[in-house]
């Protein structure tokens, strides 16, 4: 860092400070663990003494979340924990029903980021055809981000009353959601142009006479994986292709790191889970409320807490809990 020249590529010394700071929590977190073992002891000799009060239920409590956060920083050391992330959501087979229940999964994420500090910015989204959203897909940046949204990868399922019976009868939703890391150009992903087809078109939603009068929109396909990737959040086609892009080039890098893991687990004899497709977690408003992880077993009665972006208990489990760990032997 001392090298002038280490600021000529804002994006690779940016992404340097950030896994310095990383590592700096980690040390700091490390030195006060130190000083609570030097404490401990002198805890130690004053309750066999019959001295200790409550001060020490106090420390005690002190030193159990200080291993809590060094247990979760330490869980978050992936290659890829530290990037930003890449999240699409999608609703499942339903019509209007699942329409709706993506555009809850979207406001609880979003709510999720805002109170982390998270930026956000929304490259794509569709409105359903009555109600809720066809699709959506944003980028969120901050620290660690990937590391703390990759456990979000799923089916989500929610089962209430629906809004939209005249019966008032009971369904069933579904929609899946898809995490990513977001690359930077450091990371090479060659992609030739007779692999990719680009379809333009006129974007929807907000936008006013722009919105209907030009093809802005770039939708994306990569013909030997069939992955398409869709931004419509600039007013300029040119920018939305640059976008689209470098979407697709974060999926294309997700889809060869879930290759080499699958590849690591048959050599290992292990049977990994694949959270794509699999239904992670429900959300149930009736005829009782809660919302339970199948993967944690943690589950929380404040539904709407949850669905209010309180998602920290699941996200925490997830990581403690070390699934998906391995990534870093890759």
């Amino acid at each position: 860092m001392q090298d002038p020249s280490f600021w000529d590529d804002p994006s690779k010394s940016a992404e340097v400070l950030q896994k310095r700071r990383v590592v700096e929590r980690q040390v700091e977190t490390l030195r006060k663990l130190r000083q609570d073992g030097e404490e401990l002891e002198t805890w130690r000799e004053l309750l066999a003494e019959g001295e200790a009060d409550e001060d020490v239920v106090d420390f005690a409590s002190g030193l159990e979340t200080r291993l809590e956060e060094l247990e979760l920083t330490l869980k978050l050391s992936g290659p890829d924990d530290h990037r930003p992330a890449l999240v699409s959501i999608h609703p499942g087979a339903g019509g209007t029903e699942s329409q709706d229940w993506a555009a809850m999964l979207l406001r609880m994420y979003l709510r999720y980021c805002d109170a982390r500090g998270y930026k956000v910015e929304m490259l794509d989204e569709q409105a359903g055809d009555e109600a809720g959203i066809k699709s959506a897909t944003m980028a969120v940046r901050g620290e660690n981000v990937y590391g703390y949204l990759k456990g979000e990868r799923g089916v989500h399922r929610l089962v209430r009353i629906s809004p939209y019976d005249a019966a008032s009868r009971r369904h069933t939703s579904f929609a899946s959601v898809d995490v990513y890391p977001e690359i930077d150009d450091q990371v090479e992903i060659e992609i030739a142009d007779k692999d990719v087809r680009v379809d333009t078109y006129r974007a929807s939603g907000a936008g006013g006479q722009h919105v209907n009068r030009t093809d802005s929109a770039v939708r994306m396909t990569h013909l030997p994986t069939n992955i398409v990737v869709t931004c419509q959040n600039e007013r300029s086609q040119i920018k939305n292709r640059a976008t689209a892009m470098k979407m697709l080039r974060s999926r294309l890098y997700d889809l060869e790191m879930k290759k080499r893991e699958e590849e690591q687990a048959k050599r290992q004899g292990l049977k990994k889970e694949i959270a794509w497709g699999s239904q992670i977690r429900s959300y149930v408003l009736h005829p009782y409320r809660m919302v339970k992880d199948h993967r944690t077993s943690m589950e929380v009665g404040d539904a709407d807490g949850v669905l209010d972006g309180a998602l920290g208990p699941f996200i925490d489990a997830f990581l403690k809990a070390g699934i998906g760990d391995g990534e870093d032997d890759l």
